[in-house]
């Protein structure tokens, strides 16, 4: 009888607390994140207003549903992972270089020192801080809009596959295969001609083989998520940066695993973001994500290009969104 007053009283006294501490919602994470932001990038009020006016239009946007994500790791086991701390992803070269924090110059290391780079990429999945997990939920035209909101743009399909691969080569994209078709029929001749070209050369972020356990891939779907709704699909994923061996030979971490990766692939010369197109292609959806160690749902190397999933133009409103797609920034150098 005893016993079982004790566990009757424990159980109101949790219950006390809970409704004491309910669980975090999602603006008041966004909150934590837009403070961390402010305080890592340095962002100004005019930049953060415009950052917040994104988040609250979508009502979705953050590092998952907080009633429902179960983040493998935390924040601070991931610094305890990281040798020297998060203060060894500081890299003052490549910051003088891309004129900004936690980027990395996009070039080729055959030909090219970093400082010939004309582009940078973020080295995490945005928020582009160490430790701090992705940010998900996000259509492609609020990646966009994002990255715009920062002083930064959305990554064109070939910057992010040389960050990937170790070396930027020249824009390949076969416009002559597009020219006059619609969007699935000019990406799906586009797409067999990439594929095929580098299907004999493949190569992930941190080697040429595919390897379990190098990467943030071990995580596991909700036990509730079957068509991938914000109320029953949590947002899984590891802090950014929390496998050091997942990088790639330019210093450009999650590429594979973690979050999937928006980015623009154009059908046009006119709709290349790294020419300063506003208009932009079409989305295109990179890398693998954080279950890819237990199922690897598609092929995940540098530059193989996808079928056109969920495709719309970048900027269409109804771009997709889902609990396992991010983004990454890219900036063009003067």
């Amino acid at each position: 009888m005893f016993r079982k007053l004790v566990t009757a009283c424990f159980a109101i006294l949790l219950g006390a607390a809970a409704q004491a501490n309910p669980p975090e919602t999602l603006p008041e994470a966004n909150e934590r994140l837009f403070e961390e932001l402010r305080s890592v990038h340095g962002y100004d009020d005019a930049v953060m207003a415009r950052l917040r006016a994104i988040f609250a239009r979508s009502g979705f946007i953050g590092q998952g549903n907080p009633a429902i994500t179960r983040h493998p790791m935390t924040p601070d086991q991931c610094r305890q992972r990281i040798p020297g701390g998060v203060a060894a992803y500081d890299d003052e070269r490549a910051t003088r270089i891309c004129g900004a924090r936690y980027m990395a110059p996009l070039y080729d290391p055959a030909t090219q020192r970093p400082e010939d780079a004309r582009a940078c990429i973020d080295r995490f999945e945005f928020p582009n801080i160490p430790c701090a997990y992705p940010v998900v939920w996000t259509k492609a035209v609020e990646a966009a809009e994002i990255c715009e909101a920062v002083g930064k743009r959305l990554c064109d399909a070939h910057e992010w596959e040389g960050a990937c691969a170790g070396a930027l080569g020249p824009p390949d994209y076969r416009f002559d295969l597009a020219a006059g078709a619609p969007a699935n029929t000019a990406v799906s001749r586009m797409r067999a001609a990439h594929n095929a070209k580098y299907e004999g050369s493949k190569t992930w972020s941190y080697g040429p083989e595919y390897q379990s356990g190098v990467c943030a891939a071990a995580s596991a779907k909700s036990p509730s998520c079957g068509g991938g709704g914000f109320n029953s699909c949590g947002s899984n994923t590891y802090p950014a940066g929390a496998f050091p061996g997942c990088r790639s030979a330019l210093g450009v971490y999650d590429i594979n695993g973690n979050a999937a990766e928006h980015m623009n692939l154009p059908l046009a010369p006119d709709e290349m973001a790294s020419r300063g197109s506003d208009t932009l292609g079409v989305t295109e959806m990179k890398g693998s994500w954080f279950i890819f160690d237990n199922y690897r749902a598609h092929p995940d190397w540098c530059r193989w290009r996808a079928p056109f999933w969920h495709g719309s133009r970048v900027r269409s409103p109804s771009s997709h969104a889902n609990y396992h797609l991010g983004f990454r920034c890219c900036s063009t150098l003067d």
